[in-house]
């Protein structure tokens, strides 16, 4: 998100269980998948047996398997929240593509639906691709999945990241990643405080080499985050609903040190430093990433903001 416990600091850094979409395929599977291919004018074109999904509602599949007749399953690309990603053989357009089938749980169907929606709205007014944003080919219905199509693209930045041994990137690469961020999310006049935070997150990952807030737990977060960014606002923390009450002392402050559930995830705290000290790098991206992670979310750059600092304009 030391001796025995520095190594476990060391590996809650390294753990990425959000990002698990990024896990490529294993030799093995790639392997297979060439098999898959060999033998395609054999296969028959029909559905496997129905059979359940397992326990967190994903879909259970066999490798060389139709995903409806279109479709041939040849690798698992990788895992997350909503669901897992396929990648596939589209014998329409003879070509590989990324499924992502997702959960057949209500709340993950209903907000698919919504990103087909999002992705469709994008392909029609982005015809050229000029945004970057990923382009969906197709989606349907099946067996209670929502099955999104998309363009099947290439590795991963935490890929890159992860086969480099987190090293930083050179700031000139992390300024056009960031433009090309700011660009996509800027299309169609999106304004989402919190897509703008995200890419704060992602920039410091990469000039830094290292994920900004590694951690699950809703306290430790927000430690995290004071540490490196400063106290949080009162006036914001005097809002907090009911149910954040906890997370705070006397509504004043974050409930920290006091609240932690363990030394290690105060240590985990304590390692972490200033932002200014984090990103080596040229003043005007420090302020770019204080301007992308104020707290107050109506305070924060929006895109086409972003897009006009001088870290963009006047790259030195």
């Amino acid at each position: 998100m030391v001796a025995a416990e520095v190594l476990k600091v060391k590996e809650r850094v390294r753990k990425r269980p959000r990002l698990a979409w990024d896990v490529g395929p294993s030799e093995p599977e790639a392997q297979r998948a060439l098999v898959v291919i060999g033998n395609e004018g054999a296969s028959r074109h029909t559905s496997p047996p129905r059979r359940d999904d397992d326990r967190e509602g994903h879909y259970v599949f066999n490798l060389g398997e139709n995903l409806t007749p279109r479709y041939k399953i040849l690798s698992k690309m990788g895992e997350g929240t909503f669901g897992r990603v396929l990648e596939c053989w589209d014998r329409q357009t003879r070509e590989y593509v990324a499924v992502k089938v997702v959960r057949s749980i209500r709340k993950y169907r209903d907000a698919a639906m919504i990103e087909v929606d999002i992705l469709q709205h994008l392909s029609k007014n982005d015809k050229d691709s000029a945004s970057r944003c990923v382009q969906i080919r197709n989606w349907f219905d099946y067996r209670n999945h929502i099955c999104i199509v998309f363009e099947k693209l290439g590795p991963s930045l935490f890929d890159f990241l992860k086969r480099n041994k987190y090293c930083p990137f050179p700031v000139d690469l992390v300024r056009e990643f960031g433009r090309q961020l700011l660009e996509s999310v800027a299309c169609l006049g999106w304004s989402y405080p919190c897509d703008l935070w995200s890419v704060g997150c992602i920039l410091v990952e990469l000039c830094s080499g290292e994920a900004l807030f590694q951690t699950h737990e809703n306290l430790e977060h927000l430690a995290m985050m004071e540490r490196v960014l400063g106290p949080l606002p009162e006036h914001m923390i005097r809002k907090a609903k009911r149910g954040a009450e906890k997370y705070f002392r006397r509504g004043t402050r974050v409930n920290w040190p006091e609240g932690a559930v363990s030394r290690e995830s105060i240590r985990a705290v304590k390692k972490l430093d200033r932002l200014k000290n984090m990103v080596s790098q040229p003043i005007g991206l420090i302020d770019l990433l204080h301007g992308l992670l104020k707290y107050e979310p109506s305070e924060r750059l929006t895109a086409h903001e972003a897009l006009d600092h001088t870290f963009f304009k006047n790259p030195t």
